[in-house]
């Protein structure tokens, strides 16, 4: 700094927005501060100015359609501007589409050393950042990411310094000294509300809540989805956050004392972020938080960085997915805000996390309803995630997991997660595209409405099991179930001798409407890679209106409660379902059967066919006593 002494040098530097707007002249690069940090009066007197400017270069993230900024990206060449934006999405909205030659593809994390190589120099940058300290430091405040690689880079700098920008802790300073003006203007910050809430959003959250451990560190977009699984994480303990933008749900968290930061693993006790977007409560609620620390886009989305992280989640939202798992992301219009897509760089140092997961949400359809987001191909749209790099997928009807499945795997899973109107033409488009084998056929099993209602999940002996409704995808895991099994525990399943388990054995069991079939089975393990260590299944018979049960139990897991969990979800499922009764076929001597089945609170009948031993009862029928 040269001993030169800042108050002396920031009164030096001040001038009015009109004189510092003249500074610039035409055929220059000019950068203006993102998101909620844009320093609105700054770009006003910018875009009054227009008329004086010729061939003038705007370097900007995409950025709120009701700022500024949006008056100068709708001018025309003509007019003296030309724009370039910072992208890294599909492109397919009306909005993003008129000015797409403006675009320029890069991920957030490399943008910083863009500016910082000159490989692209900026001349001049127009910052907003709060009062300095007693040292002379100011803070961006909302909007670090690359706004801090500008302002170092550029040759001009002019900071518009407003009272009411937050002083936000972390590297997200500049100094009097490095700045060339001064601008003084108190205005209020770009505000955003709260996305509108959608019932497939609660619902996407509800089983993506479910992948989520305590101790976990977020990453969040800022689709309706991943604000409403913050609502949905409210009994989690010791979440950490390591994301873009910190949002007014993220805060609540925080008040809440579920996002403590004490388990990340890295930058543990600090909520580390690179922006902010929300209301004025949101802003207070940053200024000077020694909890909270903001860093450039370099840092938060470097892969590696995020990598360190203690179960490294990263959720986000897609525009749409194919049946091979390419995904397409977008800015829709319930997002209010729009910008560069800094997904692959959380989506990659999430999967490298230890314990981590990337989690990709979408609704089913688009809004009007009238078109499937899972889709055979991504003809026209621009594929921003490859099908490699895919892990988790979630819709308001479930969720799968495609990393290392095969292109025939991962169709059946995304169609059973699909929207039922759409199911079927999905399945024969599958087929079409030799997606699916000849073999495959339409059941009327892909058309059940997954039960989630009868999700549980249970803590045995330290060990997490969760007990579900079987799915179409679990068809391998179901077959590898059996071949496991013992001898004598076949025998007890089958009620005689068997060899094989072949996919058509199996299908009974895996492709059910949830209804008149049930399974439920019994999983440990990573989601998409579990293995099913229990099943209990009942399949009904129309003529008596009673539901035959069978059980399996691999043996080093019998004795410790599963069949019994299991035994009373089938029956409370099956009694919902209106069906009269259960009944069951064993052997005499099965007397864990005989036992499971009198754990039942009916009267239960018993009698004896061609030396089997037949267990019955009926739903109102209740056991005396």
């Amino acid at each position: 700094m040269g001993g030169r002494y800042w108050p002396d040098d920031y009164l030096k530097k001040r001038l009015l927005p009109h004189q510092a707007i003249q500074r610039i002249q035409s055929g220059q690069r000019v950068f203006i501060g993102t998101a909620c940090g844009e320093p609105q009066r700054l770009v006003k007197e910018l875009a009054a100015q227009a008329h004086r400017f010729a061939d003038l270069e705007i370097m900007r993230l995409l950025s709120l359609e009701s700022s500024p900024l949006t008056s100068i990206a709708n001018k025309t060449q003509s007019d003296g501007f030309n724009i370039r934006t910072f992208y890294s999405g599909s492109v397919k909205t009306k909005s993003l589409a008129r000015n797409k030659r403006f675009i320029t593809p890069v991920p957030l994390s490399k943008i910083p050393q863009l500016f910082k190589s000159r490989q692209i120099p900026i001349h001049v940058a127009l910052i907003q950042v709060s009062p300095p300290d007693d040292f002379g430091w100011m803070s961006l405040g909302v909007s670090v990411d690359v706004s801090l690689a500008a302002a170092q880079s550029a040759d001009l700098v002019i900071a518009q310094v407003n009272p009411l920008m937050p002083r936000v802790l972390g590297r997200s300073f500049i100094h009097v000294n490095d700045t060339d003006v001064i601008v003084e203007h108190e205005e209020k910050l770009l505000t955003i509300n709260p996305p509108p809430e959608y019932r497939s959003s609660h619902q996407i959250a509800h089983h993506v809540a479910k992948l989520i451990d305590d101790g976990s560190t977020l990453q969040l977009g800022l689709g309706a989805a991943p604000q409403a699984i913050l609502g949905a994480l409210k009994d989690k303990k010791d979440l950490g956050i390591h994301t873009r933008f910190i949002t007014n749900a993220i805060m609540d968290l925080v008040a809440r004392g579920v996002i403590t930061n004490r388990k990340k693993g890295h930058n543990e006790g600090k909520l580390v972020a690179s922006a902010a977007v929300g209301t004025k409560i949101l802003y207070d609620f940053l200024d000077d938080n020694p909890g909270i620390e903001f860093y450039p886009s370099d840092y938060v989305n470097n892969p590696a960085i995020i990598a360190k992280h203690h179960k490294m989640v990263s959720l986000n939202t897609a525009m749409a997915v194919d049946l091979t798992g390419q995904v397409a992301i977008d800015a829709l219009p319930y997002y209010n805000f729009t910008g560069v897509s800094g997904m692959m760089d959380f989506i990659r140092g999430s999967a490298d996390s230890e314990g981590g997961k990337a989690i990709l949400m979408l609704p089913s359809t688009t809004l009007d309803g009238k078109s499937s987001r899972i889709v055979p191909t991504l003809e026209d749209i621009a594929v921003v995630v490859p099908r490699g790099d895919v892990h988790y997928v979630a819709t308001e009807f479930g969720m799968v997991n495609l990393f290392g499945k095969s292109f025939q795997e991962r169709a059946m899973a995304l169609i059973s997660i699909a929207h039922p109107d759409f199911k079927e033409d999905l399945f024969y488009q599958a087929k079409e595209l030799e997606l699916l084998g000849p073999e495959r056929r339409l059941t009327e099993s892909l058309f059940g409405t997954y039960p989630t209602k009868l999700e549980e999940i249970l803590t045995i002996e330290g060990e997490r099991v969760w007990l579900r409704p079987a799915r179409l995808v679990d068809e391998r895991m179901i077959q590898e179930h059996f071949y496991t099994m013992e001898k004598e525990d076949i025998f007890s399943r089958f009620l005689h001798e068997k060899l094989f388990f072949t996919r058509k054995d199996v299908a009974v069991m895996v492709q059910t409407d949830y209804v008149r079939e049930l399974t439920i089975v019994a999983v440990i393990g990573e989601f998409g890679f579990e293995k099913v260590i229990a099943i209990g299944a009942y399949f009904l018979d129309q003529a008596k209106n009673m539901a035959e049960l069978a059980f399996s139990t691999l043996k080093e897991w019998q004795g410790r409660g599963l069949s019994t969990a299991i035994l009373k979800m089938l029956a409370e499922a099956a009694r919902g379902n209106g069906i009269s009764g259960l009944i069951a076929y064993t052997q005499p001597q099965n007397q864990g059967m005989i036992k499971l089945f009198h754990k039942l609170p009916y009267k239960i009948q018993t009698a004896v066919e061609d030396e089997m031993l037949v267990l019955s009862c009926r739903f109102d029928e209740p056991a005396m006593g």
